[in-house]
């Protein structure tokens, strides 16, 4: 179904619930009980009566932002009406349309005027009045930030190290939803802030038995509006994780972000460890530093601590050994293997690359029965590794491919997941939605994308194709970098904490290698902010001396 079809007629079923359980609410307060049934208007009326401003009515039904603004309203028609008991405002969000039909429906209930006897208050009562005042402002700040969050822009941490050297562990970005058009929210009945689960309650590190922070039963489809440009080549992108097991909706996926290296048309490829598209080597862009896995083996220990204060965080596997030690470092740069390797302690070192035709295939148990798609590289049944890969067209919308047994694993989450059909193999024949097929038109563009740090990476090679539906945007600039804000378990030495100052306020997708930080310039936004507040009390303060 179209989105804005689904979405007007979940707001027709809130307006019935709405206007069944308060049309007599809206009678005793001079209206007509139609108007209780009318979406938006039933809550421009509440706004008007208990005198609040009207405009909030408009973001009575907005995605994720509409039930905490529903509620509100809810509590001040409850108010209205009497209801300022702690369990009445319980009732009041936890079950709304049942709460406010007892209340609609009983004899006994009347308008009561707020301000009519605010003289007689005790002082408990204007406390508790206070108490509300202060919940409201703390609500309102909140739907605020989560409008922001949820229609502009949404923060973002860098937790691993795919993208070193460009976006270091530990960055914290803010990324741009309007990129690539806005995709409008596919589960609008949400916690704010929170992205799939709300926390880790059951085996540890595993989100399948984690509580959902989204309805999942209320759904919209994918749309995208707006959309004047697609991801090109090197933009660095905010996406949802494909091949997430756990969450069904797209918009509610793992979020990664890599560097588009091929779009929808191109043939990637990966040979000996270097990076061709369309049979051409990639283009290093300023920002981007080539890296690579080295094996180093040393007579003696390396003084890993003070290779940091010279080359920053250098992820590193330590193994002591008969004869010294044995280093893996998991991305080091031309310059810094060169630098390494003229060590006086170091007796060997070699770039770590697989095997040409050695298939990365990896399985969850000791028979090898059940393949780890996680770690394994995709498609499962190629010769390829992630030093040795392709070359693997990308698909593109209109693209008619050929489906049978050897192409199946390449296309399957396509026509399956991503393109939602139903795919069946029977008796060594495929069947998409019921019918046999021989080929399959393909319904959106596709893009590889790839961290920085190759080898130390789970990107497309892994995962696949990532849909145009799980795009999320650009990262804009990183607002916040903390080096040691996330260990690293595949490193041996962990990097000290420190705030990274410089790289504070810069934006991300420039390809410049000197990007300027404008920390400055928030430091003077946020002087104003607090100074314009200052001088406005003093201002006020003033003014009612002066009029005493």
């Amino acid at each position: 179904m179209n989105y804005f079809l689904t979405y007007t007629v979940y707001v027709l079923i809130l307006s019935i619930l709405m206007g069944v359980s308060t049309w007599k609410l809206f009678k005793k307060m001079g209206y007509s009980p139609l108007f209780a049934f009318i979406p938006f208007y039933n809550y421009f009326i509440i706004l008007k009566e208990t005198k609040h401003p009207k405009w909030w009515a408009i973001l009575s039904y907005f995605p994720i932002v509409g039930p905490i603004m529903m509620s509100v309203f809810h509590l001040y028609l409850m108010k209205k009406f009497g209801k300022n008991l702690f369990k009445d405002q319980i009732l009041t969000v936890i079950l709304p349309f049942i709460y406010m039909a007892t209340v609609n429906y009983s004899k006994d209930v009347e308008l009561e005027d707020e301000n009519a006897n605010d003289l007689f208050l005790t002082d408990e009562e204007k406390s508790a009045k206070k108490k509300d005042t202060f919940l409201g402002s703390i609500t309102f700040a909140v739907v605020f930030a989560t409008i922001i969050h949820v229609f502009v822009t949404q923060p973002f941490g860098i937790p691993t190290g795919s993208m070193e050297r460009t976006l270091l562990v530990g960055d914290f970005l803010f990324v741009n939803k309007w990129s690539y058009g806005y995709r409008l929210p596919m589960r609008p009945l949400a916690i704010p802030f929170l992205q799939g689960t709300i926390m880790d309650t059951g085996q540890k590190g595993n989100p399948k038995d984690d509580p959902k922070s989204y309805v999942d039963g209320v759904k919209l489809p994918y749309t995208r509006i707006l959309q004047f440009g697609k991801p090109q080549k090197n933009d660095v992108v905010v996406f949802n994780y494909p091949q997430d097991s756990v969450h069904t909706a797209i918009d509610r996926k793992d979020p990664y972000v890599k560097r588009c290296v091929a779009t929808a048309g191109d043939t990637f490829e990966m040979r000996g460890g270097r990076l061709f598209v369309n049979g051409k080597t990639e283009t290093i862009l300023g920002d981007q530093e080539v890296q690579h896995r080295y094996i180093v083996t040393t007579g003696s220990q390396l003084d890993i601590p003070s290779l940091y204060n010279t080359y920053g965080f250098l992820p590193v596997q330590e193994m002591q050994t008969d004869n010294g030690y044995l280093y893996a470092f998991q991305g080091l740069t031309d310059k810094t293997a060169k630098e390494i390797k003229g060590m006086s302690q170091v007796i060997e070192m070699k770039e770590d690359v697989s095997a040409k035709g050695e298939a990365a295939v990896y399985y969850k148990d000791e028979a090898k029965t059940k393949i780890d798609t996680t770690q394994s590289i995709f498609p499962i049944n190629k010769p390829w590794n992630q030093d040795w890969y392709g070359p693997l067209r990308i698909p593109k919308k209109g693209d008619v491919v050929a489906i049978n047994s050897e192409t199946l694993p390449t296309y399957q989450w396509i026509i399956s997941e991503y393109e939602h059909n139903s795919l069946e193999k029977k008796n060594g024949k495929i069947f998409i939605n019921g019918k046999e097929a021989s080929q399959y038109t393909i319904q959106q563009d596709y893009y590889m994308m790839v961290g920085d740090n190759r080898d130390a990476s789970l990107d497309a090679r892994f995962f696949g194709f990532v849909p145009e539906e799980n795009i999320v945007g650009k990262p804009m600039f990183t607002w916040m970098s903390l080096q040691g804000a996330f260990a690293d378990s595949s490193s041996t030495y962990q990097a000290p904490f420190k705030i990274r100052w410089d790289r504070m306020f810069k934006a991300t997708n420039t390809g410049e290698a000197n990007k300027t930080s404008y920390w400055w310039i928030a430091a003077m936004i946020l002087v104003l902010f607090f100074g314009w507040e200052y001088f406005v009390k003093l201002f006020n303060k003033k003014k009612s001396e002066d009029e005493a």
